[in-house]
């Protein structure tokens, strides 16, 4: 029982080691172009800064985010962290850069701010992908250096192996960050220099972007023992200490050599324990992962290869009884649902592939990827899965209070979602789609939002669920199309049903019916087969036309619920069910609107599926 926690004095000494106190170097805000408060452009900055620090543990140490895209309140953020810097680190720093931006350039719509650990900027302008180099800062340490005009030649030409040396890291698949070190020596002294460039740029961007700021270095730093450069897109620095973290210089290999063997003196015998603790801990973690080979059907030739964490066919049959009818939480196209406990006690949600399946192992690897690929507060969190003999299953985590439309659509446990509660789902289920639509790896088109993909955990926090019939887009793809219309009655949109167009305004419509549910407590069960009735959102648009809004919210709501929220969240509702998908507001814009009262809403026009006698194609529906 004594290997975790002397695992952990090992780990705290060499973190405390290299870790380096929060130091904010400079500023740069534009006076160009102010925003107001409480302005959209200051809602979408907030929203950009939120994203970037929810991403800012990924591993690249590099994240873009973008609010209000192509409106002319739109905001354009990113953050990168010096290369060496763990996730931990680079989280720190954001949190900080932000706050710190926001009171030092607290109405200016472009600004930059550098820390020794990161950077962070903005700007209502795309800079993405472009190599930038103003607006620049550079320092100097105060102690000189004896033969200046010798050290500034060692310092261009070392700096001038680190370009090629960065630029070659653009072609390398084993890493995102693109930065180098080294130390030196000079005169007897030791020199620790780095160099980074920006991963979104260019190769050819990142080398001119180096040499420009090396050619800053005589007119800032000539004579000091220490100096820097800094641009938007690239930066160097160079000190007589070692101000990176040097495991992967001559230095750090003795410093980390010397910390070893002071420990190893120390403890022997306990360090012997906790190595061969770590060894058989990396095995049976690595024995618990397994590469998935995802086969097509149609040709039996490979399609893709996953790594997950692999849970036995007999584990999974341990937690759900064998799949126990009484464990099941929920069947659907793709196959049933169990509740399980695994034997530490965690309590899953495994989703068995039903051997009569019509959607079969295409949609079973496509939830897989895709969810394997997002991680969000407001997505459900996949564990792994099980593929063994002819079964497949995905492994999630359990939701306590399972699906939205249990609670919803049920008399008595409507009672549960008063208004504020009901609000809270609005905006986390918005904040998933923007996720997924915007600010993930991917862009990620649901296909099938409603309110039964919608599980609320132990707190009533919406997670969405169900990505088999997802469909993944490129970073430049804002339209496709498909021959095969999968989805749900009442929630697809006239383009999608009609065209077979997908887009992300697809799921803004399957948005603005689940917020009109919501409002509602009612199912929209009109049938798009059906030449002419109400239902849902033509009451929904009757009732605005004449001035009654309040007379569709659910009678449950009568005590709890603020009125002019009620109402903005029905003008939203309105607004993303609208017949041309040109007319819809994106979910960046959904999220504005329902996080500021001060954003002016456009008046609705008529919605889809509100006039009789429209002739729709016929569809084939999930359940």
């Amino acid at each position: 029982m004594e290997t975790p926690l002397v695992v952990l004095c090992i780990s705290s000494l060499l973190i405390l080691s290299t870790q380096a106190v929060l130091t904010n170097i400079a500023h740069n805000c534009s006076r160009n172009s102010l925003f107001a408060p409480n302005s959209t452009y200051q809602a979408n900055l907030n929203l950009v800064l939120s994203s970037l620090l929810e991403n800012s543990r990924n591993e690249a140490g590099f994240y873009n985010s973008t609010a209000g895209q192509n409106t002319p309140e739109a905001v354009y953020g990113s953050f990168l962290c010096r290369g060496d810097l763990t996730p931990n680190n680079c989280e720190d720093c954001v949190r900080d850069a932000s706050k710190s931006i926001i009171k030092s350039c607290p109405s200016q719509k472009t600004s930059i701010i550098w820390y020794d650990q990161c950077t962070l900027r903005y700007s209502n302008i795309n800079f993405f992908s472009i190599m930038e180099v103003k607006p620049s800062m550079s320092g100097q340490n105060r102690e000189n250096i004896e033969d200046p005009d010798h050290f500034i030649q060692f310092l261009k030409a070392k700096f001038e192996s680190f370009v090629s040396r960065v630029v070659a890291l653009y072609g390398a698949s084993n890493t995102t960050r693109k930065f180098v070190t080294a130390d030196s020596t000079f005169n007897k002294a030791k020199i620790y220099s780095f160099a980074q460039c920006s991963p979104d740029i260019s190769a050819g961007d990142c080398g001119k972007c180096l040499r420009e700021a090396i050619e800053s270095l005589p007119s800032c730093c000539t004579g000091k023992i220490g100096g820097r450069v800094l641009f938007p897109s690239c930066s160097i620095r160079y000190e007589e200490y070692a101000f990176y973290a040097t495991t992967s210089s001559s230095k750090s290999k003795g410093s980390l050599r010397t910390i070893i063997a002071i420990v190893v003196s120390v403890t022997f015998v306990v360090v012997a324990v906790v190595l061969s603790g770590l060894i058989y801990w990396f095995l049976k973690k690595k024995k618990g992962k397994k590469h998935f080979h995802f086969v097509d059907e149609r040709n039996g030739s490979e399609v893709s290869t996953i790594e997950f964490l692999h849970f036995g066919l007999s584990t999974i049959e341990a937690a759900t009884d064998h799949f126990l009818d009484n464990n099941q939480l929920g069947e659907g196209g793709f196959g049933v649902v169990y509740k399980g406990i695994l034997p530490n006690g965690q309590t899953i949600a495994a989703k068995r592939l039903s051997k009569s399946s019509g959607q079969g192992v295409e949609e079973f690897k496509n939830e897989a990827e895709s969810v394997a690929k997002l991680q969000h507060r407001n997505l459900v969190r996949l564990l792994g899965l099980c593929s063994e003999k002819e079964e497949k299953i995905l492994v999630f985590e359990y939701m306590h209070n399972g699906s939205l439309d249990h609670h919803l659509f049920d008399a008595e446990k409507k009672g549960q979602l008063d208004w504020p509660r009901r609000y809270k789902i609005i905006l986390g289920i918005a904040r998933g789609l923007l996720y997924l639509h915007e600010d993930s790896r991917l862009r990620v088109i649901h296909r099938d939002l409603k309110a039964s993909n919608v599980l609320l955990d132990e707190n009533m926090i919406p997670k969405i669920s169900d990505f088999g019939t997802a469909r993944i887009f490129g970073a430049d793809e804002t339209l496709g199309n498909t021959n095969r219309i999968v989805g749900t009655y009442g929630y697809m949109s006239p383009e999608y049903i009609n065209y077979g167009q997908i887009s992300v305004k697809s799921d803004v419509f399957s948005f603005g019916v689940l917020i009109l549910e919501i409002i509602t407590g009612r199912k929209n069960s009109l049938s798009y087969e059906s030449s002419c009735g109400e239902g849902l959102l033509g009451n929904a648009w009757r009732n605005w036309r004449s001035g009654t809004p309040l007379q569709i919210m659910d009678p449950a709501l009568r005590d709890s619920c603020i009125e002019q929220e009620v109402i903005r969240c029905i003008d939203i509702g309105l607004l993303c069910v609208q017949e041309d998908m040109e007319d819809r507001p994106t979910m960046a814009s959904v999220v504005v609107m329902l996080n500021s009262d001060s954003v002016s809403l456009q008046l609705p026009n008529q919605p889809a599926f509100t006039s009789c006698g429209k002739k729709q194609l016929s569809l084939t529906s999930s359940t």
